[in-house]
């Protein structure tokens, strides 16, 4: 009699369901990355100024997040609150801030060291969280922080004299933004935060349109921060619904996949190839976060088998 153990498990109509949500996870948020990634190279074919890159980009993402939003409270029913409070305002504003550095940074420095750095900002979280409300500093975190420090300082250490200095401090300066985003998401928990990026992108429209002059753009660059703020509102749509389907640390190692897009993306349609200094810096960077990534989402796996 063949024993009970050897026989191939049945794939029951729950297991297929819970396989196929992850599946479409997977997908979803490795598509955000792809979005995400597109950055870089948008910002630098467009020949406006950041502000006016920053407004335009706002003004078509802020309108699709928002019907995003809208469609998704439609479908609960009206159970998920649009009423941002104090807590959701002041995300709102720090989103804003941190995304006027990160589009600046790009048009004064290389898109593998904004890339890179801010590929540093779950350490830069961990920092932060420790430092404002006492959250546990993991060992593992600690030591892939270092490594990925090193990785910076010779990035950022290249610069000096070559004129991308600037441009690297504001992914510095972004990257930290970020960072503290992160940290209010988590202590904001009842704050609407997909509602706070639709606000936060819309504050971007109207700053830029007072103190830049967003009309005076080419037909093609109106196609480009047309093509832009759609990408932004995609991949913000695609992370929020994918990253429901999967565990949390998978879908951080995923989302690491942005920066060796970015990267190829650069190469690709702007012909950018970094300095050797980038490619040092950025490689440590790389496997500090990858390799701490893998191993939050191996833990995690085990500890669900």
């Amino acid at each position: 009699m063949t024993d009970a153990l050897d026989m191939p498990e049945k794939l029951t109509p729950a297991t297929a369901d819970v396989a196929a949500e992850r599946t479409l996870g997977i997908i979803l948020v490795s598509a955000s990355a792809i979005a995400f990634a597109l950055t870089g190279v948008l910002t630098k074919s467009i020949h406006a100024d950041p502000l006016t890159i920053t407004c335009w980009r706002g003004f078509f993402g802020s309108i699709l997040i928002s019907f995003y939003v809208l469609w998704r409270r439609r479908r609960s029913g009206g159970r998920e609150s649009l009423k941002l409070g104090w807590r959701g305002w002041l995300l709102a504003v720090e989103g804003a801030a941190a995304s006027v550095a990160f589009i600046s940074a790009f048009k004064f420095t290389f898109v593998a060291n904004v890339a890179v750095i801010y590929a540093t900002s779950p350490f830069i979280a961990a920092l932060l969280a420790f430092l404002l409300v006492r959250e546990k500093f993991r060992l593992p975190t600690m030591m892939a922080a270092a490594v990925s420090l090193c990785g910076v300082a010779i990035m950022v250490g290249a610069g000096l004299g070559s004129g991308h200095l600037f441009g690297d401090g504001l992914a510095l300066l972004m990257t930290t933004g970020s960072a503290l985003y992160m940290i209010m998401v988590r202590a904001f928990r009842d704050s609407p935060v997909v509602w706070a990026g639709a606000v936060s992108a819309f504050l971007l429209f109207v700053l830029g349109w007072f103190v830049a002059d967003p009309l005076a753009v080419s037909t093609r660059d109106v196609v480009l921060l047309a093509a832009f703020g759609c990408s932004f509102a995609l991949a913000s749509i695609l992370w929020t619904e994918g990253s429901r389907l999967i565990p949390s640390a998978e879908a951080g190692l995923l989302g690491s996949a942005e920066v060796p897009f970015a990267i190829l993306f650069a190469l690709l349609f702007l012909g950018e190839v970094p300095p050797i200094a980038s490619v040092v810096g950025g490689a440590i960077v790389l496997c500090a976060v990858f390799a701490h990534a893998g191993r939050d989402w191996l833990k995690a796996k085990s500890a669900a088998s």
